[in-house]
């Protein structure tokens, strides 16, 4: 009798505690895909700047047609990027033709003291900030989740849970100037 009250207590921990340690690990993976989604909000932001920004340049600098292919293409292939590491190309990508095109548009003071292009820089450069700080946030939360699943005891039901290590969003070396945006 004493035993299998032994069984059912023990039976009863365990099951408490593999319920509470797989809450955990939801918290925490949902914790990140929300982040993910700031990320998301965010570039979708600095897309939709993109061809505000082209069409400004295109007035004044029609002749720099490769510059606007490259710029166009990348936006395009960052939209169709899925997963953090995917996605952290092709923005890198999107980052290094946006700074050609910026690089272009310096080369042309009308251009630079026109109020919609000096607006929409603007913009650029508040989204910049933005998509950093979500950056941040996600690699945070992919700091925690990752962490909390890889150590014991959280490791041994990990796995079995379909809980696995997420990616972080690696944009690579942060640029000194962002985005080349001067005024």
């Amino acid at each position: 009798m004493i035993v299998a009250g032994v069984v059912v207590a023990v039976v009863v921990v365990a099951v408490v505690w593999a319920w509470v340690m797989y809450n955990r690990m939801i918290r925490g993976r949902t914790g990140v895909d929300g982040t993910w989604a700031q990320i998301e909000v965010e570039l979708a932001r600095r897309h939709d700047l993109i061809p505000n920004l082209l069409e400004s340049v295109r007035g004044y600098a029609a002749h720099e047609r490769s510059t606007f292919d490259s710029v166009t293409r990348a936006r395009a292939n960052a939209l169709g990027a899925t997963g953090p590491v995917d996605r952290a190309e092709a923005e890198q990508s999107v980052s290094e033709a946006l700074g050609r095109l910026l690089a272009v548009a310096e080369s042309y003071p009308d251009l630079q003291a026109d109020r919609s292009f000096a607006a929409l820089q603007t913009e650029l450069a508040a989204t910049e900030d933005r998509i950093a700080a979500a950056r941040a946030a996600y690699n945070d939360a992919v700091l925690g989740f990752n962490t909390m699943i890889q150590r014991v005891p959280m490791n041994l039901m990990s796995g079995a849970m379909g809980m696995v290590t997420v990616a972080y969003f690696d944009l690579g070396a942060e640029p000194r100037d962002p985005m080349g945006v001067r005024f």
